[in-house]
This record gives C-alpha cells, structure tokens and sequence, in this order.
C-alpha cells in the first residue's frame, strides 16, 4: 500500500475512461446525419442495408430518434465502409 493507505498507481494496469457525457441523449435523423458527416439519404441506405430488417422497420427510420451508442455502431459500420471503398480503389 501507498503511504495514503491507497494502492501505488500502477500505469500498466490503469484503463482510461472517459468522464464526459455526450454531447446529447437524443439525435434526430437530420442531427444524427450531421454528426456522422452524411446526408440524410445517405443514413436512410446505411440502414436499410445494415440495420432493418425490412420495409416495416424503414417505415419508422424518418420518426427515429438515435441514441449515441446507435451514432457509434454506425461510424463504425461507416469506418469499414471507407477503409473498404478505398481499398477497392487501390485495387
């Protein structure tokens, strides 16, 4: 023990976690387009690709509200998107 009485930091052992809460607790589609830096159609065909499971479930996408956890599966269904746009074009 540390002479607080506390463990000794241990840097190999410490996880950063961040302290800050989103920015919002909910996006619209136009808010959630913004953020993820597409265009509303461009979300619209993400989802119905990657997310719904048929034309009843892409009737409620316009009324939808996202959540940031939803923002983050999809930059990284967009993250795969680009790193795989590009490497076609490479090839």
């Amino acid at each position: 023990m540390g002479p607080d009485g506390r463990r000794p930091y241990d840097a190999k052992y410490s996880i950063m976690i961040p302290l800050t809460k989103p920015a919002k607790s909910h996006y619209s589609e136009d808010e959630a387009a913004l953020v993820l830096g597409v265009s509303v159609d461009d979300l619209r065909a993400l989802i119905r690709n990657h997310i719904a499971k048929g034309e009843e479930e892409m009737a409620n996408v316009a009324s939808a509200t996202y959540q940031p956890s939803d923002l983050l599966v999809l930059r990284m269904i967009l993250g795969g998107f680009k790193t795989n746009t590009m490497d076609n074009a490479i090839t």
